[in-house]
């Protein structure tokens, strides 16, 4: 396996004529989206031995639109220039070296489509328009050229490479020319033939006519000038120039003659598996004449396979396809771009870009595929390692297909396999099944469940249910009792289950997906008994041992379930926003008890690490909720997208984040370790390598995967400020997304949606494209032709907002008009000629009757005629057929004959008023019929309904009334009068519908109204309302409104909830309170202490006891907070607070009362919150004793680390009122051991002095003579009373300056002991070299060195110290921690050596390297180590067990509570003996001697020891 990074790029864009070329010696560079990616090709590319010899070098970034043309300048000395043009408008022209741009023109006013470096003028570029503008452009010179030649769409251009001054240039509707550029662009000829796209433009590489014996273009007749033939002359000047066009021809043109001299037509293939119908339709048609074979040429074909055509023999059709022997090895789908390369070692190669996104590279001497670089078309959603092909890499791409990438096969660095079969949509979230090999679970953004068999070419299983929105994440577990499942007989072991955006998490069967799958919120809410709405589910993640399901939700909680039926056991409201991402630790570490630790990330910015072993072994009754993470990593600037612990490292985690990093944690010291750049766009998925501890896998919506080094990476932490903002300009270069013109959506997308559907536009090609094979006809294939291939960029990650694209339609539709219904009615608007006011006479009305009236207006001899037919028909009573004719003719005289003439002339009359838009008035002629019924059903049919028509329905009758307004209402919703609707609905008591359809075009409000005043009131449909309108606000951000409706709803709960969504004091504030009048306690509680939280971050000391004062539970915690009050501003009367300038709001009690700190805090709990009597401060020390606080570590945050030490001291200075001197003992010495962990040595001394100021005799004498309980505990205590005094005597001897406290810091930051991290349970993470624990403080001149009686004192009593059953503790701890990393380290050597043997072919060349590069590099290496002699695994087996044994048998007093570091003391009291000689006795010295002598032998104390004890 290559120990070196690699990139998965972007795919080469699509439909450009030239966006990829090479240059001699091996580099090749492609247009990927808006940037061109570099690749060294051959012996220079420092590939691995036996690996194919190319590798991806870097990008050049800077265009803002995609990159539709790339050219590299073919000059020796400068083919480390090329230039490139994009949609943005811009040439720019680079220096792949420094991959900065050398200078760029703008010059263009229209779309870029053709781009080239002549090849004879070294510093001449041309480019070419979609409107046909050509310029030329001398780098040199700084100087342009502006040329017009054709009002046409230019497609290609090529600059001859014999003559500087000619340019070919070929067209959209198929003509090319060849100008002069010289004369001003002068056309020398014009060629045509093609009656189509001209996609590509080679000329011969060898000047002149002869090299080909060609005379006359097949199948024409020879020139017949008055008919005698001429014999043709060879002509020795000119070129030959060769065209490919989509008319499926390929024409070669000879220059002299200015005509065509060979049409060949591209050959039908028989494709294995037949040719798709629509294949043959899509065409590009690229050419490459090679420069060392002029009698050949290369070019593309239908289906992506590649033509080596023979131009000797001309008559007849001649070609050898390119890999004939090796099915597989051809494109799948149409090839782009042709460009020759020649390495270092003269090899001649032709590297392709095709539409199914792979780069191959061909050797033209075999015309076999060389290797094959594959791409991806969409954002890397999702990256998941196979846990039985170790190395099996599958990743979740836009573009509509899985990748399959096996990283460890030795032969090819990118042997990747692509699966599209019934995904058709983004892949957004993968899972391996856990022990069957091959099989890959795959979940889209359209909501599809689906199984691969990776191993089979079968097309993947799909689920029967689907999400209704995007898959979020995937998961196998353990079955749930569920009915989909049946007995217990035929159940699978492992059930999926999938998490989508619409908040639900459904199992499947894996047995029968066409069955359906069970919704497990029916069984959370059937076991748990839950009454109130559950959250919306964003993530879900199994233990590993498939006991414990965790779920993430949209609020932010998290909630831990136990199998089989899903009890809740814990809910953790640690994160407030959606969760994202949860991961836990891997079971296989050297510490069991790690697999119990659970990060999660969410849209902010911090990750949390909860250790939840205690609540899982004690199996709670009630769910426990749990406020306090175990660890904090902070760092990031932006949301978590995915965590993944390593499996190598105990404790060790990897975050992908939006703000475009990916950062590696130690997680147990809290401390950043590496920070990945790499990438250009937000990352959305991160995975460590199961063989390489120190290689990570990530993906981003850049369209890229990166294989990245931990070791490589020079930065330690995320960028923050400035640096920040550069990776913001870098990833803003990304394609910005083009305005559509859309209707706004109304509602916003929740943000974890957003970060599938919204920001990925991926090129409108790209979802038709290769999601399957010719899935776009040829019309639609033309249409993309020239559509930017670009996705629509990333949303600024400023904002922060859901970006919503509107849908990319599968296949291009042609734009639909509807044409609504009123638009009819508008047609005939009054001509608006004059101003309104001077129109003051009335309008006459329009007439009834026009056409008869205009009948009665003919002339004399019509109307004289007239009389005469009507006293025909009067008179006479059977008619002839004359007269009949005249009155059908002259149907206007029905008014004067009889009925049935009548009502024809009314027809005739509503017709024309039909035909001239009045339907009212043919309506009222109907009704004059007294056709009531028809006028109604005639209006329903045309939908021209009108509110006077349904008046007068009841006339009709009170059926035909309830059907018309029925109809009405219908014809109202098609107008987009919904209200209208509704209301014409409950006239005719239709209640139910009228909501339902205020409902179901988001009229919440007034469905609310109607139903409120209409229905019963504990009709569930109003609940109903209100939870649906709830949801949408609350979706939309509207909180205050959301809580409303759930208060509406009786759902208290949620409304305190969704109100403390926001997050900040005031929210939260009132949310408790709510919480509180509704009667829902814990919540309140749990509320009120986050509020006050906030509070006291922003030092609003007043806020935050009036928010404790909601909940009487919180009476401890206002306990809490007002010592830490006293405490803070103690410390602000001595200048010590930390450089917190920001200024604090005190309450009134904290000022006015002097004393020591104990008696003030005491005297302020009895004034302010009257604790007087034994009973309340033992109620309120109960209360506080169920809080647990995790340990610290040197990253806690200072103020977390006050609040944390306050919460012990409260207790201490409660027991000491109720007298229980053992608890006040233990508790203080809980305060002190959290400075010490916590490094603060500062703070450590603080409560010493406020607490213990004439140090620990007098609790001493209370805890009284006889052996007391809490005797360990206080011998601990005064010990670190001793330690902190020892520092600060020792300092003192070297400083005539006073105290800096923040040296004090750091140099007490220096002497953070081995065994300290100890009790942090990280064995395994790095020491925090303690090799020098102190500085050496040399003496400063004239300091006199007489100890004062008190110093000597100090001294003496330092014997406590050296407790010999500590040091034995303690040395045991540290030779366990040694083995253990050891240990681990002989692992990972193990599990690379095996894995080296087993993709070894033959001898393995890397084995050797792959030694040197990792020599045994373990932190404590053990005795024999020293002289280079490996320890065998038995040993080491046997040290370890040992030692284990002499910690089981220590007293659980000297297990239970810290100790100082005995060592580290012996070497300060040593170092101060040595510099103060005479200061320490000469017993003591010998006694810290003997201890170093004894208990030094771990390598940490080995060079002091040596140090002090020769």
């Amino acid at each position: 396996m290559g120990q070196e990074p690699r990139t998965l790029p972007p795919s080469p864009n699509w439909y450009c004529a030239r966006c990829s070329d090479a240059v001699p010696g091996g580099l090749f560079g492609f247009a990927a989206r808006t940037s061109v990616f570099l690749v060294r090709v051959g012996p220079g590319a420092g590939a691995i031995p036996g690996t194919p010899p190319f590798r991806v070098i870097g990008e050049l970034v800077g265009h803002t639109e995609r990159v539709s043309g790339f050219t590299f300048s073919h000059h020796p000395g400068q083919y480390n220039l090329c230039a490139t043009s994009s949609d943005d408008g811009t040439v720019k022209i680079w220096d792949v070296e420094t991959k900065a741009v050398v200078t760029e023109h703008a010059l263009h006013q229209h779309t870029i489509s053709a781009l080239h470096w002549s090849p004879r003028v070294k510093d001449l570029i041309v480019s070419g328009d979609e409107k046909g503008v050509v310029f030329c452009y001398w780098l040199n010179r700084n100087d342009s050229q502006h040329l017009f030649i054709e009002p046409r769409t230019i497609f290609c251009l090529t600059c001859s490479p014999h003559h500087e001054d000619l340019v070919a240039i070929g067209y959209k509707d198929g003509i090319v020319v060849i100008i002069d550029i010289s004369k001003k662009g002068e056309v020398i000829h014009r060629l045509r033939g093609h009656d189509d796209e001209i996609h590509s433009i080679a000329w011969c590489p060898l000047p002149g006519e002869d090299c080909l014996s060609i005379n006359q273009e097949e199948n024409s007749e020879p020139e017949l000038p008055n008919g005698k033939v001429i014999a043709q002359t060879p002509v020795t000047k000119g070129c030959y120039l060769a065209t490919g066009s989509k008319d499926q021809t390929i024409r070669i043109w000879s220059c002299s003659r200015g005509r065509g001299v060979m049409t060949l037509k591209l050959p039908f293939l028989k494709r294995r598996g037949g040719v798709d119908p629509t294949i043959k339709e899509r065409l590009w048609l690229t050419l490459h004449w090679p420069k060392d074979q002029p009698t050949q040429l290369v070019s593309s074909c239908f289906g992506g396979e590649l033509l080596l055509w023979d131009l000797t023999q001309s008559w007849r059709r001649k070609y050898t396809l390119f890999s004939a022997s090796a099915e597989g090895q051809n494109h799948s789908r149409i090839v782009f771009n042709l460009c020759p390369l020649q390495t270092e070692d003269d090899k001649q190669l032709l590297l392709s870009t095709s539409m199914d996104r792979d780069v191959k590279c061909w050797d033209m001497a075999t015309l076999e595929c060389c290797w094959t670089l594959p791409s991806l078309g969409g954002f890397a959603y999702s990256l998941a390692f196979s846990p039985v092909d170790t190395g099996c890499l599958a990743i979740g791409v836009g573009d509509g297909m899985i990748r399959v990438w096996n990283t460890i096969s030795i032969k090819n660095n990118y042997d990747v396999k692509n699966f599209w079969q019934g995904v058709k949509s983004k892949v957004t979230a993968l899972c391996w099944h856990p022990t069957k090999e091959g099989c890959l679970a795959f979940g889209t953004d359209d909501g599809k469940v689906g199984l691969y068999d990776t191993y089979s070419n079968k097309p993947p299983q799909i689920s029967s249910t689907y999400h209704k929105k995007t898959v979020y994440s995937l998961a196998w577990g353990p079955p749930i009792p569920s009915l989909s499942l049946g007995g217990e007989g035929d159940r699978p072991s492992l059930t999926l289950y999938s998490c989508g955006g619409e908040g639900l998490v459904l199992q499947h069967n894996p047995w029968k997906l066409n069955g359906e799958a069970f919704d497990i919120n029916k069984l959370i809410r059937d076991t748990n008994s839950i009454k109130y709405k559950l959250p919306v589910h964003t993530e879900i993640s199994w233990k590993a041992d498939g006991k414990i399901m965790a779920l993430g939700n949209e609020d932010g909680s998290i909630e831990i379930f136990q199998i089989p039926n899903l009890k809740l056991i814990c809910t953790i409201q640690q994160h407030h926003k959606l969760v994202n991402t949860i991961s836990w630790h891997h079971e296989h570490g050297s510490q069991p008890e790690l697999s119990y630790l659970m990060a999660s990330g969410s849209n902010n910015a911090v990750i949390y690490v909860h250790n939840l072993k205690a609540v899982i072994e004690s199996n709670p009754e009630s769910p426990v909720t749990i406020t306090e993470p175990y660890r904090t990593l902070s760092g990031h600037t932006a949301k978590i997208t995915s965590l993944a612990w390593s499996p190598h490292h105990d404790g060790r985690l990897v975050s992908a984040s939006y703000d475009g990093t990916a950062q590696v944690w130690d997680a147990l010291q809290e401390e950043p370790l590496c920070n990945f750049r790499g990438h250009r766009g937000r990352l959305l998925c991160v995975a460590w390598s199961p063989l390489d501890p120190d290689c990570i896998y990530s993906g981003a919506d850049d369209f890229c995967v990166y294989k990245w080094l931990v070791s490589m990476q020079e930065h330690s932490r995320p960028p923050q400020g400035k640096k920040s903002i550069e990776l913001e300009k870098k990833r803003l270069s990304q394609p910005k997304p083009k305005p559509k013109k859309k209707k706004k959506l109304t509602s916003r997308v929740s943000v974890k949606q957003e970060l599938y559907d919204g920001n990925e536009e991926e090129s409108i090609r790209e979802s038709v494209g290769p999601v399957e094979n010719g899935s776009v006809s040829d019309q639609e294939g033309e249409e993309e032709a020239r559509e930017p291939e670009l996705p629509c960029g990333v949303a600024s990650v400023v904002s922060r907002e859901p970006v919503i694209c509107p849908p990319v339609s599968l296949g291009l539709e042609k734009p639909r008009v509807i044409v609504n219904n009123k638009v009819t009615l508008l047609k005939k608007e009054p001509p608006k000629d004059k101003p309104e006011a001077l129109v003051i006479k009335k309008r006459k009305a329009r007439s009834m009757l026009p056409l008869s009236t205009s009948l009665d207006h003919r002339s004399k001899e019509e109307l004289h005629q007239d009389c005469l037919v009507l006293a025909t028909a009067k008179h006479f009573k059977e008619l002839n057929e004359d007269v009949s004719a005249d009155l059908e003719e002259r149907f206007h005289l029905g008014l004067f004959t009889d009925r049935a003439t009548l009502y024809r002339m009314m027809e005739v009359e509503g017709k024309g008023h039909l035909e001239n838009g009045h339907p009212e008035l043919y309506h009222q002629l109907m009704l004059w019929k007294g056709d009531l019924k028809g006028v109604l059903q005639t209006a329903v049919e045309r939908g021209e309904l009108t509110d006077n028509l349904v008046a007068m329905a009841p006339v009709a009758g009170y059926h035909v009334w309830l059907w018309a307004v029925e109809a009405f209402a219908k014809q109202l919703c098609f107008q987009d009068q919904y209200v209208k609707a509704a209301s014409h609905l409950l006239s005719i008591h239709k209640v139910y519908e009228a909501v339902e359809l205020l409902k179901s075009h988001h009229f919440y409000r007034e469905a609310i109204a109607v139903a409120k005043a209409r229905l019963r009131p504990e009709d569930p449909i109003l609940k109903d309302l209100y939870l649906s309108w709830g949801a949408i606000l609350e979706k939309d951000g509207h909180y205050a409104v959301a809580a409303k409706c759930y208060l509406g709803a009786a759902s208290a709960y949620d409304a305190a909830k969704v109100l403390a969504k926001k997050g900040d004091a005031a929210s939260l504030k009132t949310a408790a309170e709510l919480a509180s009048i509704v009667g829902e306690d814990e919540l309140s509680a749990s509320l009120a202490l986050r509020c006050a939280q906030e509070l006291l971050l922003a030092r609003n000391w007043v806020g935050a006891q009036e928010a404790l004062q909601l909940h009487g539970s919180l009476q401890g915690q206002r306990l809490v907070f007002c010592l830490l009050e006293l405490l803070s501003k103690h410390r602000e009367e001595r200048q010590l607070s930390e450089g917190e300038s920001s200024p604090s709001s005190y309450n009134t009690w904290s000022t006015g009362i002097a004393g020591p700190l104990p008696e003030r805090v005491t005297a302020v709990w009895r004034s302010a919150f009257s604790l007087d009597t034994p009973e309340q401060y033992q109620a309120a020390l109960q209360q506080l004793q169920t809080i647990k606080y995790p340990s610290a570590t040197n990253n806690t945050p200072f103020k977390q680390l006050l609040l944390h030490i306050c919460h012990d001291l409260t207790l201490a200075v409660l027991s000491q009122q109720v007298a229980s001197w053992d608890k006040a003992v233990e508790a203080l010495l809980r305060a002190v051991v959290r400075s010490y962990d916590s490094g603060n040595f500062t703070v450590m001394q603080e409560v010493h002095s406020a607490f213990l100021p004439e140090g620990c005799d007098h609790l001493r004498d209370k805890l009284g003579v006889h052996q007391s309980p809490a005797t360990p505990a206080f011998k601990s205590l005064e010990a670190f009373f001793i330690y902190g005094r020892l520092y600060e005597f020792w300092w003192s001897l070297s400083r005539p300056c006073p105290e800096s406290s923040v040296w004090v810091r750091a140099a007490h930051r220096r002497t953070t002991s081995v065994e300290q991290s100890q009790r942090l349970d990280d064995a395994s993470s790095e020491e925090t070299d303690p090799q020098a624990p102190q500085p050496e403080p040399s003496k400063p001149p004239g300091l006199d060195m007489r100890l004062t009686e008190e110093s000597k004192r100090m001294l003496n009593t330092c014997k406590e110290l050296f407790s010999e059953k500590h040091a034995s503790f303690q040395n045991s701890q540290r030779t366990v921690a040694e083995v253990q990393e050891t240990l681990a380290e002989m692992i990972r050597r193990h599990q690379k050596s095996q894995f080296c043997k087993s993709t070894a072919n033959g001898p393995d060349k890397n084995d050797p390297e792959q030694e040197a590069e990792q020599p045994l590099s373990s932190p404590q290496s053990l005795g024999k180590e020293e002289k280079n002699e490996p320890l065998s695994l038995p040993e080491l087996t046997k040290r370890l067990t040992e030692a284990n044994e002499r910690i089981a048998k220590f007293p659980e007093s000297v297990k239970t509570w810290p100790f100082p570091d005995v060592l580290e003391c012996c070497l300060v009291l040593l170092h101060i003996g040595s510099q103060c000689p005479g200061s320490v006795t000469q017993e003591m010295q010998q006694q810290a001697q003997e201890l170093l002598q004894k208990y030094g032998g771990t390598k940490v104390y080995q060079r002091h020891c040596q140090t002090f004890c020769t």
